[in-house]
């Protein structure tokens, strides 16, 4: 299978926060699925994590225009439900 050819088998909702949850948050306020489509998208092979948490750190939009992220947790308790997890 080419690497752009690459979806998702099926989606659920996060029920609750974790390190993956919160990077998903990331990737899907700039537009994008998750790590996969950005690495896609935007021909990349690594993605700027802060290594202290792990969290992105930077994400290039389809705009082309950033955003740019915290070291701290961004996604707050009332937005986890709406984060779409997918499965390979």
């Amino acid at each position: 299978m080419a690497k752009a050819d690459i979806k998702p088998k099926s989606m659920h909702y996060a029920k609750k926060w974790s390190d993956d949850v919160e990077n998903l948050h990331r990737f899907q306020q700039a537009g994008y699925r998750d790590e996969v489509e950005y690495k896609q998208v935007k021909q990349v092979d690594m993605v700027e994590h802060w290594p202290e948490t792990g969290f992105v750190k930077k994400l290039q939009r389809r705009d082309n225009t950033f955003y740019h992220y915290d070291k701290q947790r961004e996604c707050e308790d009332r937005e986890v439900h709406k984060v779409k997890v997918y499965v390979y």
